[in-house]
């Protein structure tokens, strides 16, 4: 169900180099958002909203932690916004994670495709799951949340230029982990094509970042065609995640 509303800023601040975590009020979507799932947000006077994914939810405190990076002007108005303002935000809006329970779960991000596996991490450990993470990031001036992840489990940060943590590619890692049951990765798509040909005989979830349109499939600004290239399917709408193998990257 998704709902237009008004989300109150109840925190922001700089969490890395050019990346900003900001906590807002909202009861519904803090107790109805999973794992996954985004939040569209409209800024000023901009004629297309953002679409922010869900880094965590606290429904006893009716809160929605959300973590985004400047890589626009929307993006950086965004950041400007100040405690007490209210975000006009439909949401929560596209299909989540599959969840299983005592599994063992390697969690995969790259860069601001982290934020949603810490929802996940947090939700699936509630669960009976072993976590395991692997998040890349451009180098150490980038990194965030790495004792939010130490905190859910077994955590290896690594660096495009080794400035920080293992050095290298989240592939370059994950080639030693083999002890898992599913994998669930999010990031930009050359890392997310990586992961998949890596781990193609694993089973696992993939969550595309795009740009998008409406947010609710009718404009097809945000389709990617099937493996088999007889289909489309509308990230906003059938994803963003999606089994791993489902889509064409």
């Amino acid at each position: 169900m998704i709902r237009k509303v008004g989300m109150k800023i109840i925190s922001i601040r700089c969490i890395a180099q050019d990346t900003f975590e900001m906590i807002l009020e909202n009861n519904f979507i803090s107790n109805y958002a999973v794992p996954g799932q985004f939040l569209h947000l409209q800024v000023g006077e901009h004629s297309l909203r953002r679409p922010i994914s869900i880094t965590d939810c606290d429904p006893s405190r009716s809160t929605v932690t959300i973590i985004f990076k400047i890589n626009g002007q929307g993006t950086r108005e965004l950041s400007a916004y100040q405690v007490g303002q209210y975000l006009n935000v439909l949401g929560p809006m596209g299909n989540g994670f599959p969840l299983h329970a005592n599994s063992t779960a390697l969690l995969i991000g790259g860069g601001i495709g982290v934020p949603p596996l810490y929802y996940l991490g947090k939700t699936l450990r509630e669960m009976g799951c072993t976590i395991i993470s692997v998040l890349g990031f451009q180098d150490k001036n980038h990194v965030f949340y790495e004792n939010e992840f130490k905190n859910l489990g077994k955590n290896f940060i690594v660096t495009n230029n080794g400035s920080y943590g293992e050095s290298g590619l989240v592939t370059d890692v994950i080639n030693h982990v083999h002890h898992f049951d599913y994998y669930y990765s999010c990031g930009p798509i050359p890392m997310l094509r990586a992961v998949s040909q890596e781990l193609k005989e694993r089973r696992g979830y993939i969550s595309i970042e795009e740009r998008m349109g409406c947010g609710v499939g009718a404009c097809y600004a945000c389709v990617v065609p099937t493996k088999d290239g007889t289909n489309y399917k509308k990230i906003c709408k059938d994803g963003p995640v999606f089994v791993a193998g489902e889509v064409k990257l």
